[in-house]
């Protein structure tokens, strides 16, 4: 059954060092900055995070960047963060990349009990043949290096074989979610959250707004509370935008 907690704080308590998340959102988008933000206010180090990203300087993940408590990212996209690619190249963090698909497939398949699956994305890269750098030691050689995986046959065309994903926990944002569980995501913010929750054995979920059972239409529900463990209501936080573009004003003539 699904625990409502009173505090992002009391939901991560027991978040220790060295656990592993997986953590929801698409860059800032539907990041579950109040769970992220009680771990930072903690003392747990030595963490393993699978995200798609790990946020932006000073927002999301990268708050537990900063204040150096992440030992290793799986992630597809690490582009906008400056802390990040120093740790990396400095050799302070080891980073598993993963095609963006696969790593979503990953979580799906460790949520759903499938240990690996193949796919042809990163089929005759170093995705497959090994190689890519997850460590650097400080004076920028490869520490250590990605395996070779294996490689199949399948009706004439090469699939690569990849490991699902499953977490000690996982950390997810919500627009609404029932004190069942369940959870209904806000257009783009439902990205990687609800892969996020199937990979975590104990699955934390932040939401906007929290209703009584039977209030959510069960046709509209994203992610069913099986996959929730605990649920806290943080109310709407502060959206932070990661580039933000204008132009002046130009009324069109009629």
């Amino acid at each position: 059954m699904t625990r409502v907690f009173v505090s992002a704080e009391e939901a991560v308590a027991d978040i220790g060092s060295g656990a592993s998340l997986a953590v929801g959102g698409f860059g800032l988008c539907g990041i579950p900055d109040a769970l992220i933000a009680a771990i930072a206010h903690g003392s747990a180090t030595d963490l393993e995070v699978a995200s798609n990203n790990c946020g932006t300087d000073g927002h999301g993940l990268g708050l537990l960047l900063e204040q150096k408590r992440i030992r290793r990212v799986i992630a597809s996209y690490v582009g906008e963060n400056k802390e990040f690619a120093r740790q990396y190249l400095a050799g302070e963090l080891e980073v598993e990349l993963s095609p963006q698909g696969t790593l979503a497939e990953r979580l799906r398949a460790g949520g759903a009990g499938i240990p690996a699956f193949f796919t042809p994305a990163g089929v005759g890269t170093p995705v497959s043949e090994g190689g890519l750098p997850w460590r650097y030691d400080g004076d920028g050689s490869v520490a250590l290096a990605s395996p070779p995986k294996e490689v199949r046959e399948y009706a004439g065309k090469r699939y690569v074989l990849e490991e699902s994903i499953t977490t000690d926990f996982a950390l997810v944002h919500a627009a609404v979610g029932d004190t069942e569980g369940n959870l209904v995501f806000n257009m783009a913010a439902r990205n990687f959250n609800p892969l996020a929750a199937m990979a975590g054995r104990v699955c934390i979920a932040q939401v906007e707004t929290l209703v009584r059972p039977g209030v959510l239409d069960p046709a509209q529900v994203h992610l069913p509370g099986i996959f929730v463990d605990r649920i806290v209501a943080t109310g709407v936080q502060d959206k932070q935008i990661e580039k933000r573009t204008v132009t002046a004003r130009k009324d069109l003539p009629l």
